[in-house]
Parts: structure tokens; C-alpha cells; sequence
């Protein structure tokens, strides 16, 4: 049974309420440590269960293998004729000294014999916190979307990237490089595409690259965007945030890890921004609005706005294939190289 199984809720939740029926029925005939057994079995069982649940909703762990502290296995998702795949690799960060497995999206115009000679446009696409890239594959169906979109001619073939966004599953980086901790900024934004241009038949041009994230990943997806002009072209962000919401460690939260301090502070970049959210995501829906309020030529923002949801995936499945439809408008088209080598 694995982990994010429904049936392996039900188990736990069979399992307290067994639990819970046993202390009931045992409480008077019990001795107190017998009681104090009983009472910990049952606490551990819903807090079991409760984690299981919480686990189920953000894929943090997608496995018990990596629940145990396994790295997950290479995998190639082959979907069916016409369908791009989705394929793992292990990408090794010399620059930040940080080694993650990445999900990679490969469209179909990729995969054909004819397209050997074209380079791609990239779009790394950045997860919340807590949860995995998987939450984009299962949850999103971001490669449904993708087959979608492209063969609908609302997006150009494109290649994207699902990197992790912390070695740590429990620690939130937000992208940033942490203090004394993981320097995912530099991993992302260094690290992973110069190994896409290496290992994949992607351009390397900055109009070709953009991001896209949904929660902190939203953060993430302006954040380094402004952060990096030179390296992306366009941002596309789901209810995401104007802050980082934790400690970087430097103070930078408050200024340069701070997207409304920078916009305050500093030169806007030419860079393009999509911002969407849910009217009643109280949190989400505010940061966003100062964001836009801020900005000034040469950025340019554009909003989208679903009447209710909340904070959720059921907000983000609406958003995600306007917000890729619109990322891909302001991004590159494949193309030949003049002297291309295939890979």
C-alpha cells in the first residue's frame, strides 16, 4: 500500500478508532500505567494518521522509501501517442554544492526524429511548501495541462523543469540561499540550467526562460525573476506571496529576498510578470495586490483573479493553463541553432 493511498489513511483512522474503543471499554479495570499506555497508543495514532493525511494533501514524502531518507528512483512516465513524457534525472549542483533529483517534462515535437536540430524554451516550474514536485505532477496534472495547451497552439513545445526547491524536506528555503544552510538560489538559478543546456536540447538565451510556481513557489517564481533578470524573460505566480515568510538568515527577508522592498527600492528589471489568486486567499490576494501596485515600467505585471477557493489546488488547476498560455506567449519559440549538435 503506499503512502499517499487513501486505503492508508483508512488504516490509520481503523486503527484509532480501535485504539480509542479498546481505552473506552479497559479505563476502569486498567492500572494507571496501563492507562498511560493506552492514552499514548491513541495519541500517536491520530497524530499517525494526522500526518499521513497532511502528507497525502502537499506530497511531501511520495513514498515510504522517501519517508526512510531514500532517494526517489529515475523514472520515465511514458503517457501514450502524441503525449509528452515526463522523465527523472539526478542533477549535481557544483556551484551550490546541492544534489536533487528533477522531474523533466519533454513535449511531444521534442521527442520526434525531425525536431533533432530545435532547442526548446524552458519553464522551471517551482513547488509550495510543504509538498514536492509531485504535487505539480498528481495533484496539477501539469503534464496534462502541457499536452493540452500545446497541441491547442495556446503554448509553443516546451520543456519544463520541476526541480525540488529544498534538499530538506521539511525545511523551507523559499529559493533563497539560507544562511549557514542551503543555497537553493544559486542551485535554481545557476545550477539547474546550465545542466539543462548541457544534458537537454533547450535554449540557453534568456528570452527562453521562465518560471512558474503556486504558493511559496509563487514567491519563488517573482522572486528570482527580479532577482535574475538576465537569466529569465517571464514569471507566472499562484497565489504566491510578497515576502518569504521565514528567516533567510542575513536580514535579506526584509530587503533583497523581499519583493515589495525591491520593487520600493530598486531598479524595476524589463521583465514580465503574471500574478493570479483567489478573491478570498486573504494572505495571498494582499501581497499580490501591493505587488502590482508597485510596479513601474520597464516591468510589466498582469493580474487574474478567481472569485473564491482559498488556498488551494483547486484555485491553482483553474489558474495553471491561462498562466502557462501566457508564460509561453512571452518566451521564445523553439529554433535551429545555426550550428546545432544534437543530444
Amino acid at each position: 500500500m503506499t503512502i499517499d493511498a487513501p486505503g492508508t489513511v483508512l488504516a490509520g483512522v481503523l486503527t484509532v478508532l480501535a485504539l480509542t474503543t479498546v481505552l473506552a471499554l479497559r479505563w476502569d479495570r486498567a492500572r494507571l500505567t496501563g492507562r498511560i499506555a493506552l492514552v499514548t497508543a491513541v495519541a500517536l495514532s491520530v497524530a499517525g494518521t494526522t500526518a499521513l493525511e497532511l502528507n497525502r494533501l502537499t506530497e511531501t514524502y511520495p513514498s515510504w522509501r522517501e519517508l526512510a531518507g531514500a532517494a526517489p528512483p529515475p523514472v520515465t512516465h511514458r503517457r501514450g501517442p502524441g503525449a509528452g513524457q515526463l522523465v527523472t534525472y539526478r542533477v549535481d549542483g557544483p556551484a551550490s554544492g546541492i544534489s536533487m533529483p528533477m522531474s523533466v517534462y519533454l513535449p511531444a515535437a521534442y521527442l520526434r526524429p525531425d525536431a533533432r536540430r530545435l532547442r526548446f524554451p524552458v519553464i522551471e516550474a517551482l513547488h509550495g511548501y510543504p509538498g514536492t514536485p509531485e504535487s505539480w505532477i498528481r495533484r496539477l496534472d501539469i503534464a496534462g495541462h502541457l499536452d493540452r495547451e500545446i497541441a491547442a497552439g495556446r503554448m509553443a513545445p516546451t520543456v519544463v523543469l520541476l526541480p525540488y526547491q529544498s534538499p530538506q524536506r521539511l525545511l523551507d528555503t523559499e529559493c533563497t540561499n539560507l544562511a549557514g544552510g542551503p543555497r537553493t538560489e544559486t542551485y535554481l538559478t545557476r545550477d539547474v540550467p546550465e545542466w539543462a543546456g548541457t544534458h537537454l536540447r533547450v535554449r540557453t538565451d534568456r528570452a527562453a526562460w521562465g518560471l512558474i510556481g503556486y504558493s511559496a513557489g509563487g514567491f519563488c517564481a517573482m522572486n528570482l525573476a527580479l532577482k535574475h533578470p538576465g537569466r529569465y524573460a517571464a514569471a507566472a505566480s499562484l497565489s504566491g506571496y510578497a515576502d518569504p515568510g521565514i528567516r533567510v538568515g542575513d536580514g535579506s527577508e526584509r530587503t533583497t529576498n523581499n519583493i515589495a522592498w525591491r520593487l520600493a527600492h530598486l531598479p524595476q528589471p524589463a521583465t514580465a510578470l503574471w500574478i493570479g489568486w483567489a478573491d478570498d486567499d486573504r494572505a495571498a490576494r494582499a501581497g499580490s495586490r501591493r505587488i502590482a501596485r508597485l510596479a513601474r515600467a520597464p516591468l510589466t505585471v498582469v493580474t487574474a483573479v478567481v472569485p473564491h477557493g482559498g488556498h488551494s489546488h483547486a484555485v491553482w488547476r483553474q489558474m495553471e493553463g491561462p498562466a502557462l498560455d501566457w508564460l509561453s506567449a512571452h518566451l521564445a519559440r523553439p529554433a535551429a541553432p545555426a550550428a546545432a549538435q544534437d543530444r
